[in-house]
């Protein structure tokens, strides 16, 4: 619906000169069609509650005012015709306020007018018109009051006093004068009205075509308002210049290249300055819009001119673009693919030679000729036609625009490059639809267009892709644009060309954009991801597995690309069936794969290159293809898939890029050494079929050398993110699933064994990548997702965004309307907080989805498992004939086997079983005469499944354990390594994991009983028994499982428990060894890193011990006895009892640890724990058994590793370092069933405090027994049973300290010594005779405890049992002495300290000798030592006590002047305060510690010179 309305706003009236009585003024305003009162049109809108339109409009009445001002808005619906005497009529009336006689209450004072039309536009506008007194004369309408008129009377001598705006709200009328004038002289052309007045020019057949041009060049300096109000009459308008050309004086006038150029301005300017109206490929709407809903081709033909004595035009309709033809020369045989157009109209005349033809070209381009587009071929026409007129002959627009963009430069150029889209989409609707309404749609698709359209096409394309090549690291944002521009443009083109023609436009652009630049380019990153997005373009088109002959065989075909008509069905494409042929060729990037299929072996050289956007593009593809009706046969899909089989080594070539699914750790890449082979001929190179491929060069089909492909692939130092290695996997498994089987059979059987060795790493990483995770896993991802990963790319794109300024914040927000955010679908305003990104993000995550997210994990977790599974079948199935066959199946085995031991499915664990059945049954050396490790992995898988919850994978478990027993039995007529290996697996099972359900297992044990009683082939041998008996052993297992279970959350009493079923395999070295090792994982999640590495010590020790059993080498150790100088309790691993299994039995030693590799193993994982544990010294002792098995390997890179760790180690020692703390705890009460009465040693943490350790015990103990049963005693006295109730449970904790004898403290010295093979711990209880703990100096006794544990901390448990307790009671003198020898070894300490450190040496003074202390030391010497002692027994007390505060006196003395050589000159006061206290001291104490006790210094015999000790020993 058009709109018209027109707005007229009366401002201000001057008639201050006008005599007589005008004072109260107002104006009325009348829209007249002519100059009659009558013709005063209905068209201004009245106001609310009034008729909908008047005639006439009045402004209010200014009172006494001569010189009133207006405030009033006139509106009016206008009519859409106007003629030049359409006009608005002002008449200014004096109204009377008083009433009088014979005196009309309106006077008219004066009348004005504005003529809305002249020169063919609506006058619009601020206006100062003149007043005329009297009514204006007739035919006034077509004047303005700016002509004088004769005979008027004018106010104010023809002055303007008049002031009024009128404006327009309009469609129909431009407002514009570039516009103005376009659109007339389109009209004038139209109705061929020559002559015609045009303001002050009078256009005619002479200046029309040169007037057209010029507006058309102004149009870029029309409003851009208007022009967005208009675009869509003014495209059409342009668009019909360039189809219909207008024959003007018998001559056809070439528009086309103005009217391009006019074109290409204006869509550029449109889209710089409508900025935020663009959708998410960067497309102006209103652009888009007109193409996709306003555009058609001209059906009707324009007016021709009149011609005398020709009345009608009879004469066939050409093409003007066929008329170029007698210019092109014949013989002229251009190639499509050269980048300039060999189409040019302005070539008038015919070249020589092809070479001078490209020099016209050129030189045509450079100068920018202006002659008529049909100038050259006028004499051509004029012999079709009579000379006295020339008929109008249709152009085709697409052959125009392209003809014209060709030839087009500078900023025409430029300009069309900025909107190619438009362009390119313009041509292909004009192609369409002229295919439409020509009838050529059914016609072969290399006659539908004219050859040279298709060089103008070829010349366009080679030219815009040189222009990406050159650019793009310049206007980066136009490059792209213009990139995925042209892309689009190829795919438009695949359904209306030649696609042989099309694939050959591919192959220009590839060599424009990858061999011309990729190898010289300053950022060859940018140029690959422009050639990405290309071929993803390309190749999303509808028919792209038609266009790629999905059926074609691989010998050269006639033509380079075959074209396949659209028409053809897709059925159809797939109903060949594959011939004999190279299947190699099949699954590389040949030149034959390139040949039949173009596309795809484009595509995926792309994907070769391991780029981000390329493994997306091939994912989205592939998505398509499995979602797309119309390829669900699976014949189909195996057609479709054979187009991606080279997509399989690519990714085997790639594995060491991908990213490590298998390892917890946060690395990101699989080591690459891991899978190289030496022995593999591809390792590290390409073949130049393919590397020449991917540059887009033919070559002979010859076998090339190889050759390292080159760096500015990436492709050995690149790496991938772990969700571009999920989306390139499940495009690897995608193909495997739809390949067909014999295809894989086939190029399987021609793959060396590192190359399928890489093929099985490749599905055992397909299975970690894959492994269903479950929905807390999901919901974490999620969450952190959201909150973290959102949050943080919004706040980045934010402050990018905020560098550009207000304005680009605000486009970004209007653009927010109209395409999805980068933001997430949200606007990050920091001042609305309802609305947060990261409130949103939150609230999204929910548990429908997660519920829905865990199924489709689910469900492509099984997927990928079977894919896998059948591929290994694939596998095996191929190589069984072969003679390295041993190495596969290995290979095979072990990924069937981790594929049992993630998170499967109940669906593909039966299918697992099934297939591991078959692979035991037929190969069954595999497992019991090769390597053990497998039987060992197997075991446990099958064991682990056996405690399933599902039924179904029970049975599948238990039967496949079962024939794996049977089995074994057969071989040997024993199955002592599956019941080895089956009682280890369920050991480990059970000290690993706690997540097993131990009934669940106990069916499976049962149900294999059953299937051992029911065989009848075997119930007279003794296998039933052994079965019985292994059965046996295993419930006996997991009657201990039960009790850890009920001793999960007690630490202490869980590894007692691990520690008790260790030392009940002593005589069974590969489940103690199984057990040792469960103890060493506990110890390590806990943090015990010090235990953890005694538990390794321990099995070290063990394998050592048989190890020398099988053979005796000089270099390895000798058995635990070389152990010992780690620590002593490893002799318990001595192998010295009567029923020691000999290692050469059957199923004995059988791991993998009871070997020299699995020996050194264990020791480098002990020393690593010592370091862990910061127990450098042993570390040493460690190396000292590790370093002769190195030297007589000669491995001398281990050997540099050894002691590059020792150094470390070493230069730690100095570190400041804090072990264990060690506390007594006893428990008493029933309620502690066999640990009542026990006391223990608990090592904890360095610097636990007594209440951490009484807490954690007596919540543990009250959430177990119950808040009000658990009792913690206080004190440390001996515990009388007798007292304590029977219903509580009773807890004595007591700190620790390490004790030593003197003779030991001479070999401990270092602080590690003193922490180190720690067996006897002390603690002090004060007490007095009358039971009070604390007394006066006479009374005060001391109690000292000594305790002895069972075996040496640290050791493989954190708790050992006390075994002996000594208590030695200290009397009140010898408890001050004690304090005595305390207080002076403090003193020597502080006195010697190096570096001297004042602050302590004061403190420590300050304790002895200050004033308010001296009753310390002093009162002790006054109460023991003031009298000797009655009792002879205290003599010698009395007499090292004296001797005691001698030592302490002198020590004094030597701190003081030691402190006296420290102190600056502010303590001098201080000293000398410490020198007077001291003087008092010792004039105190000299005449208690001069007095002798007479009897000790008696003369002795001479026969009692010899010494007690030594009389004793002679008795």
């Amino acid at each position: 619906e058009s709109l018209n309305l027109l707005y007229v706003y009366p401002q201000s009236v001057n008639f201050s000169s006008r005599q007589g009585s005008v004072r109260n003024i107002a104006v009325k305003v009348q829209f007249m069609a002519g100059e009659d009162p009558s013709q005063a049109m209905p068209v201004i809108f009245g106001k609310s509650s009034c008729a909908e339109f008047y005639k006439e409009a009045y402004t209010q009445v200014i009172y006494h005012n001569k010189s009133p001002e207006f405030y009033e808005e006139v509106k009016m619906k206008i009519p859409a015709n106007l003629t030049d005497n359409h006009h608005l009529l002002f008449t200014f009336y004096h109204i009377s306020c008083q009433t009088k006689q014979n005196t009309p209450l309106e006077t008219p004072v004066g009348y004005t007018w504005i003529p809305l039309m002249q020169h063919g536009r609506l006058r619009t506008g601020s206006f100062s018109l003149p007043v005329s007194v009297d009514k204006p004369p007739p035919s006034y309408s077509v004047l303005t009051p700016d002509v004088q008129l004769p005979g008027m009377k004018w106010v104010d001598n023809h002055k303007g006093v008049f002031n009024v705006e009128v404006k327009a709200a309009s469609s129909v009328h431009t407002q514009d004068p570039h516009l103005d004038k376009f659109f007339t002289l389109v009209y004038v052309l139209e109705e061929y009205s020559f002559p015609y007045r045009l303001k002050d020019v009078i256009i005619t057949e002479a200046n029309v075509e040169a007037e057209l041009k010029a507006s058309m060049a102004a149009l870029k300096g029309a409003l851009l308002d208007t022009c967005v109000r208009f675009l869509h009459q003014l495209m059409s308008k342009l668009i019909l210049l360039i189809v219909h050309p207008p024959v003007i004086a018998g001559q056809i006038v070439n528009l086309g290249r103005a009217a391009f150029e006019a074109m290409a301005l204006l869509v550029n300017q449109i889209h710089k300055n409508l900025e935020g109206n663009q959708d998410h490929h960067g497309r102006n709407n209103l652009l888009s819009s007109y193409i996709h809903y306003c555009f058609h081709l001209p059906t009707t033909e324009p007016i021709s001119p009149p011609a005398v004595g020709l009345a009608s035009y009879d004469l066939p309709i050409q093409y003007a673009t066929l008329s170029r033809a007698t210019a092109r020369p014949t013989s002229l045989l251009l190639s499509r693919s050269k980048s300039i157009s060999n189409s040019n109209p302005d070539l008038a005349s015919t070249p020589a030679t092809p070479d001078e033809e490209v020099q016209r070209i050129i030189g045509s381009k450079a100068s920018e000729r202006a002659c008529n587009r049909m100038s050259a071929f006028i004499e051509t026409a004029s012999i079709l036609c009579p000379p006295s007129r020339q008929i109008a002959k249709k152009v085709l627009l697409h052959e125009e625009l392209a003809l014209q963009w060709v030839v087009s430069s500078s900023t025409v150029r430029e300009a069309s490059l900025q909107q190619a889209w438009f362009f390119f989409q313009l041509m292909v609707k004009s192609m369409s639809h002229h295919l439409f309404l020509s009838s050529r749609l059914d016609m072969p698709r290399r006659q539908r267009f004219p050859d040279r359209f298709v060089d103008d096409i070829a010349a366009l394309v080679c030219a815009i892709s040189a222009d990406i090549a050159s650019r793009y690291h310049k206007d980066v944002e136009l490059v792209e644009r213009l990139n995925s521009s042209l892309a689009f443009f190829l795919n438009d083109l695949l359904s209306l060309l030649d696609r042989g023609f099309v694939f050959n436009l591919v192959r220009s652009y590839y060599k424009q954009v990858h061999i011309n630049k990729l190898h010289t380019a300053q950022n060859p990153n940018s140029l690959t991801a422009l050639r990405m997005d290309f071929i993803r373009i390309v190749c999303s088109h509808e028919h792209y597995v038609t266009l790629n002959l999905p059926c074609a065989t691989l010998s050269p075909p006639a033509s380079p690309s075959p074209s396949t008509s659209s028409t053809t069905s897709q059925s159809s494409a797939f109903s060949c069936h594959v011939q004999d042929q190279g299947v190699v060729s099949m699954f590389e990037l040949s030149v034959p794969f390139r040949q039949q299929h173009f596309l795809s072996d484009t595509f995926l050289c792309s994907v070769f290159f391991l780029h981000k956007k390329a493994i997306s593009a091939l994912h989205s593809l592939l998505c398509s293809h499995d979602a797309d009706p119309r390829y669900t046969d699976p014949q189909v899909r195996s057609h479709i898939a054979q187009l991606y089989l080279p997509l399989i080594p690519i990714v085997m070539e790639t594995l060491g890029q991908l990213y490590d699914f298998t390892d917890p750790s946060p690395q990101r890449v699989r080591h690459a050494s891991v899978l190289v082979d030496d022995n593999d001929p591809d390792n590290g190179t390409i073949s130049q079929s393919v590397a020449m491929a991917i540059a887009g060069s033919p070559l002979p089909h010859s076998k090339a050398n190889h050759f390292t492909l080159p760096s500015v692939a990436g492709r050995q130092c690149s790496t991938l993110s772990a969700e571009c290695s999920r989306t390139l996997l499940v495009c690897f498994l995608w193909v495997l699933k739809n390949a067909d089987a014999g295809l894989l059979e086939r190029w399987i059987s021609d793959l060396s064994v590192p190359q399928i060795n890489r093929l099985l790493d490749l599905l055992h990483l397909c299975l970690s990548c894959f492994e269903y995770k479950g929905k807390k896993a999901l919901q974490r991802i999620n969450s952190l997702t959201f909150k973290k990963s959102q949050d943080m790319k919004a706040r980045l794109e934010e402050a990018i965004l905020g560098t550009i300024g207000a304005r680009q914040e605000m486009v970004r927000r209007c653009r927010g309307t109209t395409e999805r955010s980068p933001y997430g679908g949200q606007e990050n305003v920091r001042w609305r907080k309802n609305v947060t990104h990261w409130r949103q993000n939150a609230d999204r995550v929910d548990k429908s989805e997660v519920e829905q997210e865990s199924v489709v994990d689910g469900n492509l977790a099984t997927e990928a498992a079977l894919i896998a599974l059948d591929t290994l079948e694939v596998i095996v199935k191929t190589v069984v004939m072969s003679e390295l066959k041993e190495s596969v199946l290995v290979g095979v085995l072990r990924v069937l086997l981790h594929s049992m031991a993630g998170n499967q499915s109940a669906l593909f664990l039966q299918h697992c079983f099934s297939t591991q059945r078959a692979l035991v049954y037929k190969f069954p050396e595999m497992l019991f005469e090769e390597d053990t490790e497998l039987c060992a992995d197997l075991c446990l898988r099958l064991l682990r499944h056996c405690s399933s919850s599902v039924s179904s994978i029970r049975s599948h478990a238990s039967s496949s354990l079962y024939l794996l027993m049977r089995q074994n039995f057969e071989i040997g007529n024993n199955f002592a390594r599956v019941k080895m290996q089956v009682t280890m697996s369920l050991s480990s099972l059970v000290g690993t994991s706690m997540k097993f359900n131990e009934e669940h297992l106990r069916r499976s044990l049962k149900t294999i009983l059953t299937y051992a009683e029911d065989d009848l082939e075997l119930r007279d041998s003794p296998f039933p028994e052994q079965v019985q008996d292994l059965v046996f052993n295993l419930h006996m297992i997991l009657t201990d499982t039960v009790k850890m279970k009920e001793h999960q959350q007690d630490p202490e009493m869980l590894i007692d428990l691990m520690y008790r079923i260790a030392k009940g395999y002593q005589n069974s070295p590969d489940l103690r060894l199984t057990w040792l090792q469960n103890m060493a994982g506990k110890h390590s999640e806990r943090g015990n890193h010090a235990e953890a590495a005694h538990c390794l010590v321990h099995s070290a020790a063990l394998v050592a011990e048989y190890l020398s059993m099988l053979e005796d080498c000089r270099y390895l150790p000798i058995g635990c006895v070389s152990f010992q100088s780690i620590s002593s309790n490893v002799l318990e691993e001595s192998a010295v009892s009567d029923d020691i299994l000999s290692p050469e039995e059957e199923g004995i030693c059988s791991g993998k640890y009871f070997s020299e590799s699995g020996l050194v193993g264990l020791l480098e994982q002990a020393a690593a724990s010592f370091n862990m544990a910061a127990m450098y010294e042993a570390i040493n002792e460690v190396y000292k058994i590790l370093c002769p098995i190195h030297e007589a390997n000669r491995d001398f890179k281990k050997l540099a590793s050894v002691h590059g760790k020792l150094q470390d180690a070493f230069n730690k020692v100095y570190n400041q370092r804090m072990f264990g703390t060690y506390f007594r705890v006893g428990l008493y009460g029933c309620r502690f069933g066999d640990l009542d009465e026990q006391e223990f040693v608990y090592k904890e943490p360095s610097i636990t405090k007594l209440a951490e350790i009484s807490h954690r015990l007596e919540e543990f103990y009250s959430e177990r027994f119950g808040d009000d049963v658990v009792v913690i005693i206080k004190d440390s006295n001996p515990v009388d049973k007798n007292k304590l109730d029977p219903n509580k449970a009773y807890l004595q904790i007591t700190y620790v300290e390490p004790f030593f004898d003197t003779y030991e403290l001479k070999e401990r010295i270092t602080y590690f010594d003193k922490n180190y093979n720690l067996r006897t711990f002390m603690y002090c209880t004060p007490f007095t005779l009358d039971g009070r703990a604390h007394g006066d100096l006479h009374e005060q006794y001391k109690r000292k405890t000594i305790l002895t544990t069972s075996h040496a901390f640290p050791y493989i448990k954190t708790r050992i049992n006390v075994i002996h307790k000594e208590e030695i009671v200290l009397m009140p003198m010898e408890v001050a002495i004690e304090d005595m020898q305390k207080k002076t070894q403090e003193l020597a300490f502080a006195t010697h300290q190096d570096p001297a450190d004042p602050k302590m040496l004061q403190m420590v003074l300050q304790g002895c000798v200050g004033t308010t202390v001296n009753q310390g030391p002093l009162e002790v010497a006054q109460v023991f030592l003031s009298e000797i002692p009655e009792d002879p027994k205290l003599f010698r007390h009395h007499n090292k006590l004296r001797l005691c505060f001698k030592d302490f006196s002198k020590r004094c003395e030597d701190a003081l002047r030691k402190n006296k050589s420290l102190i600056g000159p502010d303590q001098k006061e201080y000293h000398r305060e410490l020198e007077r206290n001291y003087t008092k001291l010792r004039e105190a104490l000299f005449p208690l510690i001069n007095r002798k006790i007479p009897q000790l210094y008696r003369p002795l015999p001479l026969n009692s010179l010899s010494r007690s000790s030594f009389r004793r020993v002679e008795c």
